[in-house]
């Protein structure tokens, strides 16, 4: 089949695009990817993906958070994608995330193509914690009540929708009403690759040989919990046991770490407390290799508790037991497979037990950490979990 993906902005880099698309080429459809550019970009072949870039700017970017309050952005997008069924001859539409769906379904009038809507997260709860929204002219221009009703119109009119979690699927199924059927799970986890095909940075591994490490990778805005885990690390190093050996890096940023770093100074941790910034995704399995936990202590609310961090799946592959909180999707999935330890909410003395037990007892961590590693190999690494999406397209093509 040729399927058509749609995406709201610039490609490559996105992981979850890319693993969806070559996974389809590699059950043997073709993937036309629709996508923008700021810079004139030309059109490529990306790894067997066509990639279609349509100019845009930054009015049109500004837009499309407007995307539910005035028809603008709609209506422009909607042109340009009509072009791109139309050019390119597509027999089913993949639309990535609700930003772009309304233009989809707009520009598919006339076409009449099946179409599936992707939801990469749950967009009308993450946008509660958008500072943006919080503040004038946002808060009165953009209402999370239109994107969350929306959301259910597009899901409705959708032929199938496509989300990352059981979780996200019960919460769907409940709030629209649909049929189980209609709404299929496609994780996002690591490639079988990541933790097999890796190089190791000698200077990672011996700066940090003598800690006992924490990891986190990934985003670290506030919602992400790490002011809990800096709290507990200064519970820690009052323990006479673990204050010389902990070590707590952070590989990954957001434009709040300066908060973050306000409190590290302000309880003095300072030498144990490493902020790396984004790194290379080839260093992750240095990082990886020398921590002793893997941490996702996640506040609750509805998008965290529908939704799995990656990190999760990066840490379990190479054998870490994970401290996670009790956020739903990944306690649900902690429980299940035996990987690791579930703290309190934002609570930073239950944290602070939690990684004792784990650095106290090496027999339970080692064998938390190889549960998680079983799992990845055997049941959870990108290759598998992505039998969904191509299942869903044999099913389409058989109809």
């Amino acid at each position: 089949m040729r399927i058509g993906m749609i995406l709201d902005k610039t490609f490559p880099p996105d992981p979850r695009v890319e693993n969806e698309a070559l996974a389809l080429i590699n059950s043997g459809h073709q993937v036309f990817l629709f996508c923008l550019t700021y810079d004139n970009e030309p059109d490529q072949n990306f790894k067997g993906i066509e990639v279609k870039r349509y100019h845009s700017n930054k009015l049109e970017y500004k837009l499309s958070a407007l995307s539910y309050t005035f028809p603008f952005y709609r209506n422009k997008m909607s042109r340009k994608i009509a072009l791109f069924l139309k050019e390119n001859k597509i027999e089913i539409i993949h639309v990535h995330d609700m930003v772009i769906a309304d233009a989809v379904f707009k520009a598919n009038k006339n076409f009449k193509l099946q179409v599936v809507l992707d939801l990469h997260e749950n967009r009308p709860e993450i946008m509660k914690s958008y500072p943006h929204l919080k503040k004038f002219p946002g808060n009165l221009l953009i209402s999370l009540k239109a994107w969350k009703k929306k959301e259910e119109e597009l899901v409705r009119m959708s032929d199938k929708t496509v989300v990352v979690t059981k979780e996200a699927k019960s919460e769907l199924k409940e709030r629209v009403g649909l049929a189980d059927k209609k709404i299929v799970v496609v994780p996002n986890t690591v490639k079988s690759s990541f933790y097999q095909d890796f190089v190791l940075e000698p200077a990672i591994l011996e700066r940090y040989k003598d800690k006992f490490v924490i990891i986190y990778l990934g985003d670290t805005g506030l919602r992400r919990g790490l002011l809990s885990m800096i709290e507990a690390l200064g519970i820690l190093c009052k323990d006479d046991s673990i204050k010389n050996q902990i070590k707590l890096v952070i590989v990954g940023k957001n434009s709040t770490d300066e908060v973050l770093k306000s409190s590290v100074a302000a309880l003095g941790l300072e030498k144990i407390v490493d902020f790396e910034g984004w790194k290379d995704e080839k260093l992750f399995p240095s990082y990886l290799k020398v921590a002793a936990i893997g941490i996702s202590p996640l506040h609750r609310n509805i998008h965290h508790d529908t939704t799995y961090a990656n990190k999760l799946f990066q840490y379990m592959s190479f054998a870490l037991p994970v401290l996670v909180s009790e956020a739903l999707a990944q306690k649900n999935l902690i429980d299940e497979v035996n990987s690791g330890l579930i703290h309190k909410e934002k609570d930073a003395i239950d944290l602070a037990d939690k990684i004792l037990t784990l650095y106290k007892d090496p027999v339970l961590s080692k064998k938390l950490g190889l549960n998680g590693k079983k799992f990845i190999e055997e049941k959870f690494y990108w290759e598998k979990v992505s039998d969904n999406l191509k299942d869903l397209y044999l099913e389409f093509k058989k109809s």
